[in-house]
């Protein structure tokens, strides 16, 4: 898998230093090179990369105005590069896979490398699935609708987050969804569990609902969301409510409206 990719920045010291870290990479093709935002906007256009990496700080049009001029279009995959640590919330904020500071360091550009290539696998076997999807329609109508009504389960998987990135406190954490016990809401915000520690974040549950898989996190509560894959324990309860134990040790209730996640566990 080739990485097509634009470098993006005012200062050419700055892309050809980033040129040669890349070198290392054999998958990555630097297919373009622009040193402001408009050019960016442009060649983005015209070349339709896989990657991106755009530096923020630009005169007249920066990094963040860039992204804003792709609305339109299917937008690359980017990775912000700047000096300047203050930008890394609304880098992420802008749905970045990552933030780099200048000079860039090989192991951390190692790592972003590492989360583009599982995005793009991610991206092409999803395109791959509904290219068949369109053929079989044509061909053999009954099994399109039998693959659309079973779904793909790898696939499927494939289309909910893996990491979530949560501001809280003034700082930015990159928390791993499998390590979210349990969710709790409170108005516009989640309380985000993971055990060891707890962030809020600013969104509602019916939003965040439709990032996580729901074949692992369900609600118990008009107000919980839990991960199935970490209860340890179901303790019945009176009324038809239950309490599911989880593997840091906390109860949390399902109430009767909720009792067929229970029924998971009974075999």
């Amino acid at each position: 898998m080739t990485i097509r990719t634009i470098l993006v920045d005012d200062e050419s010291l700055a892309i050809q230093g980033l040129e040669l870290r890349l070198q290392a990479h054999e998958d990555v093709e630097i297919i373009d090179r622009c040193q402001n935002g408009r050019e960016a906007i442009r060649s983005i256009k015209t070349h339709k990369p896989d990657l991106v990496f755009l530096d923020i700080q630009m005169p007249g049009f920066d990094g963040f105005s860039v992204v804003q001029g792709l609305m339109e279009v299917e937008p690359p995959l980017v990775v912000f590069v700047t000096a300047y640590s203050d930008h890394a919330i609304r880098a992420f904020e802008a749905q970045a896979v990552d933030y780099l500071m200048k000079p860039v360091e090989e192991s951390r550009l190692a790592d972003t490398l590492d989360r583009v290539r599982q995005r793009l696998t991610e991206k092409r076997g999803q395109a791959e699935v509904e290219k068949l999807k369109e053929v079989l329609a044509e061909v053999a109508p009954d099994t399109a609708a039998e693959m659309e009504a079973e779904g793909d389960d790898a696939v499927g998987a494939n289309r909910f987050e893996k990491l979530i990135n949560i501001k809280d406190r003034g700082q930015i954490f990159r928390v791993d969804v499998d390590t979210i016990e349990m969710i709790e809401a409170a108005g516009d915000y989640m309380v985000i569990n993971t055990g060891d520690n707890s962030l809020v974040l600013r969104e509602t549950m019916k939003d965040l609902e439709k990032r996580l898989d729901p074949r692992r996190f369900q609600r118990v509560h008009r107000s919980t969301i839990v991960n199935l894959d970490l209860v340890k324990q179901v303790k019945p309860h009176t009324n038809g409510e239950c309490f599911l134990i989880l593997e840091s040790g906390s109860q949390v209730k399902v109430s009767r409206s909720y009792r067929d996640v229970v029924a998971r566990f009974v075999h």
